[in-house]
C-alpha cells in the first residue's frame, strides 16, 4: 500500500502509545496521524484519502464510544478502538455500530495490522461506492419530470402499455421516455437500471399496486 494513498489517524491520549503506534505503522509505511483527544481529530482537516480511525476508549474529552455514536451520521473513517479497560458490554456496542475491531492493550503487532488493512480496504469500497452514487445522482438530474415518472414503472417489470396507461399518456410515448431514460443514465439493459434505481434508492412500486 503507496503512503500517500491513504491515512491513519491514531487518538490516544496516552503519548507512550501514541508514539508506539506512529513508530510502528509508520515501519510499515503507512502514513499516520496522532492525537491526543477527540478534539484535536475532530478539527484536523481531512484529507480526500481512503482513512482508519484507531481510536481509545478513554480519552480526556470525549468517550471513544461517544465520539463513534457523534459521527456515526456522518462520512467518517471505519474504527479501530484500542482500550486497556475493554468490557464485553463495549464491545457489543463498539462492533454493533460498525467497528472494525475492539482490541485490548496489549495487543499484538498483526492483530493490529490486520485490522487497520481491514478499515482501510472497508472505507475504499465505501469510496468507490459513494463515488457511483454521486455519479448516478448527477446523470438522474438530467432527467425530465415525466421521466422520473416512467422511471420506477419501467424498473417495476411494467410492459410499455401498462405504465402508459398508469401515466395516461400513449405506448410511443412511453417509449420514446425509456430510450432517452437508458440514454441518460448510460444504462445498457434492463437489469443495469434496476441496479441504479437500487442505488438511488428510488421507491418501486410492487407488482401488487400497479394495475395490469
Amino acid at each position: 500500500m503507496n503512503a500517500k494513498d491513504h491515512m491513519v489517524f491514531v487518538v490516544d491520549d496516552d503519548p507512550r502509545v501514541g508514539e508506539a503506534l506512529l513508530e510502528l505503522l509508520s515501519s510499515l509505511d503507512f502514513r499516520v496521524m496522532v492525537f491526543g483527544s477527540a478534539t484535536e481529530y475532530i478539527e484536523f482537516p481531512k484529507p480526500d484519502l481512503p482513512t482508519c480511525l484507531i481510536l481509545d476508549v478513554r480519552l480526556p474529552d470525549v468517550n471513544g464510544l461517544d465520539l463513534q455514536r457523534q459521527i456515526a451520521d456522518r462520512v467518517h473513517p471505519p474504527i479501530v478502538f484500542i482500550t486497556g479497560y475493554g468490557d464485553i458490554p463495549s464491545t457489543v456496542r463498539a462492533m454493533k455500530a460498525g467497528a472494525v475491531d475492539f482490541l485490548p492493550k496489549p495487543f499484538g503487532r498483526e492483530q493490529l495490522l490486520r485490522a487497520v488493512e481491514e478499515a482501510l480496504a472497508r472505507d475504499t469500497r465505501s469510496r468507490l461506492d459513494r463515488d457511483q452514487v454521486n455519479r448516478l445522482k448527477e446523470r438522474f438530474s438530467h432527467l425530465t419530470p415525466r421521466e422520473r415518472d416512467v422511471l420506477p414503472l419501467v424498473v417495476a417489470g411494467l410492459l410499455n402499455k401498462q405504465a402508459a396507461s398508469q401515466l395516461g399518456i400513449s405506448e410511443t410515448t412511453l417509449q420514446i421516455h425509456r430510450g432517452q431514460i437508458m440514454r441518460k443514465m448510460a444504462a445498457n439493459s434492463l437489469a443495469e437500471l434496476v441496479r441504479m434505481a437500487g442505488k438511488l434508492e428510488i421507491a418501486i412500486p410492487s407488482s401488487e399496486s400497479t394495475p395490469l
